[in-house]
């Protein structure tokens, strides 16, 4: 089943986001050890394009348990970096 992750980062979280960023690229590296495969991801920005205020994932997982176990295993996670995080399931009709 495929799920949406969105994750909107805490006001000022820019500079812990970047401290963090290796590590959390290191996890999406292989994601298979926490049993969801990453369908699309990348970083949401402000208006300015550059700037990133969040995350958002399209992931492929068995159930919600699954996804949310790991989520809170990201780097992001453990760090604070998110101020709220959505976990949708999604069906995808086009691309």
């Amino acid at each position: 089943m495929l799920f949406v992750i969105h994750g909107v980062d805490k006001p000022g979280a820019l500079p812990k986001r970047l401290e963090n960023y290796d590590a959390h690229k290191a996890f999406l590296s292989d994601t298979s050890a926490h049993g969801v495969k990453i369908v699309m991801s990348g970083p949401l920005t402000s208006d300015d394009g550059q700037t990133m205020i969040g995350s958002l994932f399209v992931v492929e997982a068995a159930d919600r348990a699954t996804v949310e176990a790991f989520n809170q295993a990201d780097p992001f996670h453990k760090a604070g970096i998110w101020e709220r995080v959505t976990i949708t399931g999604f069906i995808r009709r086009q691309g």
